[in-house]
This record gives C-alpha cells, structure tokens and sequence, in this order.
C-alpha cells in the first residue's frame, strides 16, 4: 500500500509541477525561438510515427502519370512554392519565418503516402495547412505525383513545367497565382 501511495504523490507532484510550468509561461513560443532538444525530438517523433500510421494503408494512383505530373506542377507552383521552394530558389519572403523550417521539396523525395496524409490533413503548429478542406483526393494526389518528379528537375524545367500546366480550376477565376496566371 505504502508503494501505491508513494507512486500517487509522486505522479500528483509530476502533474502539478508541468501545470505550474505552462501556466507560468516561462517556454518560448515564438517561431523564432527554437525548441528545446528534447522538445524537438519529441514533436518529431511524434509528428512522424503519427503520419507513419495514419499513412500506411493509403493506395496511391499511377504517380507516373505525365498528365497527373502535370497538373500537380500547376498546384505546385500556386500552393506550395513559397513555403517549399522551387529548383534553383534557396530562400521566400515567408520561409524565413517559419519554424521549423519546412523542408525544401526541390531537394528531398518525401514517400508518396506520406507526403499525401501531409498535404489532406496538415500538419499542427507547423504552418502546414489542411489542403483536403479545400481540394479532393485526386488534385492532392496529382501533387504528390509532382513531388516525385521535382527533385529531379532544373530551374528551367520547373518553369517549363509549370508554364505547360492546366489550370488552377480550385482557385476562383482572376484570383491565381501571378506566375501561373495564363
């Protein structure tokens, strides 16, 4: 009995010291205070075994599909480019600011399904925004379609690319992308 209670007061003090902590507000939230390590190994783990299993049993479409790449290049390049770059563009107005830092997808091959979960259902307090909200499972796919070829691709590819895609059909008329405007 004696084990229990010691085991109880315990627990009470750890639950009250991390209230005590949050409520004083002592931890840095700003984006431009970096976390803790331990913080960050946490929110990291955590944020990858979570879209790791959430992930898993998704059944991706022929991502090879030239006109699925083509119309991801377009989404791409009218919801994605600033946070996560194009080939040949090292920096954005907006990417300084973040934290973390979004990964620049011009040079890293993220897995289709999870790149897919990502960009349904955001990511929390990353800046990563919930694209399922606003645009169905095939436009996303046609992105993560896209983000297969990117890496592979030069500055005058890219542009070539994204110069030959169709259409944003998701963004109200007269209302896209200047670089992508027809």
């Amino acid at each position: 009995m004696k084990t229990i209670s010691t085991i109880a007061v315990t627990l009470g003090a750890l639950v009250l010291s991390v209230a005590l902590f949050v409520y004083s507000g002592r931890y840095d939230m700003g984006a431009d205070a970096p976390h803790w390590p331990v913080t960050h190994e946490v929110i990291t783990t955590l944020r990858d075994r979570s879209i790791a299993a959430h992930s898993a049993d998704l059944q991706p479409p022929n991502l090879r599909d030239s006109s699925l790449i083509l119309k991801g290049a377009g989404q791409y390049a009218a919801m994605c480019v600033d946070c996560h770059l194009a080939p040949g563009v090292t920096n954005s107005e907006i990417r300084p600011g973040l934290y973390p830092q979004p990964p620049n997808l011009a040079q890293v091959r993220i897995a289709p399904k999870v790149a897919f979960w990502a960009i349904k259902h955001g990511i929390k307090m990353s800046a990563m925004p919930a694209w399922g909200a606003s645009h169905d499972d095939a436009t996303i796919w046609s992105i993560v379609a896209f983000l297969q070829k990117l890496p592979d691709l030069d500055a005058a590819q890219y542009k070539q690319i994204v110069a030959a895609a169709p259409p944003d059909e998701d963004m109200d008329k007269g209302k896209g992308d200047a670089d992508h405007a027809r």
